[in-house]
């Protein structure tokens, strides 16, 4: 397990000595332990191995042994056995908005409610009003958090699915007897939301059989529903599907192909090879009996007379007709970014320092950071009063005098007030390299309303970037109603970025608006919003959205070096 996994489990077990109405002080024991460990800068592996893990704040002698374990690959049996003592349906409901471990607590107590099935029957029939510490909004919030949870149920970040993902094809590819294994399916494809994982590999006909006893087998895996010699399926702990398809190294590149989608991708490649006189299918490319042989899917595609399509482009939005033409982008890499911008803090609601953070971005090999914490509205966030930004400031003129060749800019997410003024007066913003303006409150606004709000405040010149557009927490929350082609044009005509914001809860902007765009020639930054350091690796997912968007390097602001984005802002400034 990695830190995130064990913090994670930390987590749950403080949720369910909370339920269970345990000791305050053991409940925080395992929430402050879970968030040290996301906050470390060093490798967790070498901090167990050296026992300096015992001297990590919020970690003593006790959890760092349950730590040990769990990094081990053992199983904790104090978890094990919390597990055990709680209904399942009582840790479904805590994935419900409003319903904290007392909520949980109270209704399982008063009610005998364990399920969230008995909870929505619960809240239709009046009955959770009446509880104390609830009421007719609470209920109505839970009946509301319900019909999201009912709607997205069976359904994965991509973070989450990634992990599993990587774990599964981590031990596959090092078994005997398997020539090629890669992921498939909308996980290749990069979406947002993920249902299932999709795994193919190559193997000789004699081998078979063994992998698919190793894949049915491995410990993440919870039950088998189905076991062949070429496809197997089954459900993972967290609840996830998992298909593992095993086919013969020369037929390897079609059923790569095949399922990795999307279906109407699949559907257009089909019509386009029945032009050309071929048959394509997951078995082969053919021309009439033959199969012509490919060794790989750019194989495939040169075959069919056009280049190399990447998998995330993959959704018949016109990659087909683009690859015969050779209007492909270069979709942005990971190299090709050069600084992080969007990055919280411990000043305001961020679990690491101004320096650590920056420090930890430095050794990413970046070439600058820009730390934006939260302004003053945000005080549940620990938003920033205008001394405390001239105290933090201070600080990062001391850090950039000490750390040579990085940089850190001088940044804000102002909240985008309900009447669209910014958070801070232009004397203040004006003291910032960079100003990310973001709504965070009010967030049932009519579009109309919605839309003018943001559109009055990206035409205050300071504002360099527009964050999170719709405000949207995917599989929690839907985005504020927004006409999304209103703002970008808007964002064109006054030259404001845009932000893909990598966090894979929000992932927004959403990819489906990107290509329109850069149609208006937006320009667009691919931000972590990172809360810690290992926040900087959902990186990955905005570069998964952005390469999913038809985006190329010099459509992303933070390929650029620290001035080229700083003369952005001040040509912004300059221009209004």
């Amino acid at each position: 397990m990695d830190k995130k996994q064990i913090a994670q489990i930390l987590r749950e077990m403080a949720l369910i000595l909370e339920i269970q109405g345990e000791n305050i002080f053991k409940v925080r024991a395992h929430e402050n332990a879970a968030r040290a460990l996301e906050g470390l800068t060093a490798g967790l592996e070498e901090l167990v191995a050296s026992g300096e893990i015992r001297e990590v704040k919020g970690i003593g002698e006790a959890m760092a042994k349950k730590i040990q374990t769990l990094l081990s690959g053992e199983e904790l049996p104090e978890y094990r056995k919390l597990k055990d003592s709680l209904p399942a349906g009582l840790l479904e409901m805590a994935k419900i908005p409003g319903m904290g471990p007392k909520k949980i607590k109270a209704v399982w107590d008063e009610l005998g409610i364990d399920t969230v099935e008995a909870l929505e029957a619960a809240g239709k029939a009046d009955k959770i009003s009446g509880l104390k510490g609830f009421g007719a909004k609470s209920q109505e919030k839970i009946l509301q958090g319900l019909e999201m949870l009912k709607k997205y149920r069976g359904q994965y970040l991509v973070s989450e699915a990634q992990e599993q993902a990587q774990a599964l094809h981590r031990a596959l590819e090092k078994f005997p007897g398997v020539i090629r294994c890669e992921i498939a399916g909308s996980l290749r494809r990069r979406k947002e939301i993920v249902k299932d994982i999709d795994l193919a590999a190559s193997a000789a006909e004699a081998g078979r059989a063994a992998i698919m006893d190793f894949f049915t087998t491995l410990p993440a895996v919870a039950s088998v529903i189905a076991k062949g010699e070429t496809k197997s399926t089954v459900t993972l702990n967290n609840g996830m599907n998992a298909d593992l398809r095993i086919v013969s190294e020369a037929e390897f590149p079609y059923t790569l192909h095949h399922l990795t989608g999307s279906k109407e991708h699949n559907v257009a490649l089909r019509q386009h090879a029945i032009k050309l006189g071929l048959k394509v299918s997951e078995y082969g490319l053919f021309r009439g009996e033959e199969n012509i042989p490919c060794k790989d899917e750019a194989d495939v595609f040169r075959n069919l007379g056009m280049a190399y399509i990447p998998p995330e482009l993959r959704e018949d939005y016109g990659e087909i007709e683009a690859a015969q033409e050779n209007r492909l982008p270069k979709l942005i890499e990971a190299q090709d970014i050069r600084g992080i911008i969007h990055v919280h803090t411990d000043w305001s609601d961020g679990v690491n320092t101004l320096e650590e953070m920056a420090r930890a971005c430095r050794k990413l090999g970046y070439e600058y950071l820009a730390i934006s914490d939260h302004s003053k509205a945000a005080a549940y966030a620990g938003g920033l009063s205008e001394e405390r930004v001239r105290q933090q400031q201070e600080e990062i003129d001391r850090l950039n005098a000490e750390l040579q060749g990085f940089r850190i800019l001088k940044s804000i997410e102002c909240d985008i007030l309900a009447d669209g003024r910014l958070d801070f007066s232009d004397e203040v913003l004006a003291s910032f390299d960079l100003v990310i303006a973001s709504v965070h409150s009010k967030l049932n606004m009519a579009e109309s309303e919605a839309t003018e709000r943001i559109l009055k405040a990206i035409r205050n010149p300071y504002v360099t970037i527009l964050g999170h557009l719709t405000g949207r927490l995917l599989l929690e929350r839907e985005g504020y109603p927004l006409n999304h082609r209103a703002v970008i044009d808007a964002a064109a005509e006054l030259g404001v970025c845009i932000e893909i914001n990598a966090n894979p809860r929000r992932l927004d902007l959403d990819w489906r608006f990107c290509k329109y765009a850069l149609e208006k020639g937006v320009m667009l930054s691919i931000n972590p919003d990172a809360h810690r350091v290992s926040g900087f690796g959902d990186m990955e997912y905005g570069l998964g959205a952005a390469r999913k968007g038809w985006l190329a390097k010099e459509n992303v602001l933070n390929t650029r070096p620290a001035e080229e984005v700083l003369a952005f802002a001040r040509k912004r400034r300059a221009n209004n």
